[in-house]
């Protein structure tokens, strides 16, 4: 990597975004520039203190990356503090969603607010931050854009049908996008995972249901556990590398075949 790159990644200040900014600031030398609401400020300060041990710059910028004007804050940020063409790796990793259904008629029924938000979060705010990016020259030869995603879109999930949906809009998204930026030598891809454990899950989730959750993602997995958010970020630091230069508009699996045991789950439960 060439002296003073940068990594951007959004939704840094907890959970995957936390560790892909330690590790690419470890293993590629990549200085950080993160974005977080302030939700997690302890965590955003551990991230601070971490990426600063291994001798990179890092700037934590509070706002809001779901939004356009979010997105032009944060760029007109970023080059004043890192100029022109220093953004080697973008990398959207956004969860902010509601969950509910579309037409049950109860108080789970999603508002219109509720979709707009979602979708500006998890897929909308790719492209804004695509457009304000290019606009002030910031991406680097050769960079890498990254949205994150997870096997939803191929094994539902109730409740969750509006997260479903901007995942599948985020995947059309980053494939038009490596079209458009791939003759400038950028690649734009997606990387499917399954559920890691984080922050925001815990604070979703009871320690009764976690371990219920672990309990079933041990059985679903090959490997038998969870994946971390420690593999995650470590195969995000390798697509920096020239030998995956040709992945472009790819979905890449790393679900460590998580839906592959699904129907025999159903049919032939444990136990």
């Amino acid at each position: 990597m060439s002296a003073g790159q940068w990594a951007v990644i959004l939704g840094a200040s907890s959970g995957t975004g936390a560790a892909i900014a330690v590790d690419v600031a470890r293993s590629r030398g990549l200085d950080v520039f993160g974005v977080h609401r302030g939700r997690y400020l302890e965590q955003a300060q551990q991230v601070e203190q971490e990426v600063a041990a291994t001798g990179r710059r890092i700037l934590m910028h509070r706002g809001d990356a779901g939004t356009p004007e979010g997105a032009a804050q944060g760029a007109d940020a970023l080059l004043a503090t890192a100029g022109p063409r220093s953004v080697k790796l973008f990398v959207h990793s956004l969860a902010s969603a509601s969950v509910g259904r579309f037409v049950s008629g109860g108080e789970d029924q999603l508002h219109p607010k509720q979709v707009e938000r979602t979708f500006n979060a998890m897929a909308h705010s790719f492209i804004y931050w695509a457009q304000a990016l290019v606009a002030r020259d910031l991406l680097a030869p050769q960079a890498r854009l990254l949205g994150l995603t997870n096997p939803l879109t191929e094994s539902l999930l109730h409740n969750t049908g509006l997260i479903t949906a901007s995942k599948a809009a985020l995947e059309i998204y980053v494939r038009h996008l490596a079209i458009e930026l791939g003759p400038q030598g950028h690649r734009v891809n997606l990387l499917k995972f399954g559920t890691v454990m984080t922050p925001a899950l815990k604070h979703v989730y009871s320690p009764e249901a976690l371990e219920r959750l672990e309990t079933a993602h041990s059985q679903m997995n090959p490997a038998g556990r969870m994946c971390t958010v420690q593999e995650v970020a470590r195969f995000v630091s390798l697509l920096l590398g020239d030998e995956v230069d040709w992945f472009n508009g790819a979905t890449i699996d790393f679900t460590g075949g998580m839906t592959l045991r699904l129907l025999d789950l159903v049919l032939n439960p444990p136990g």
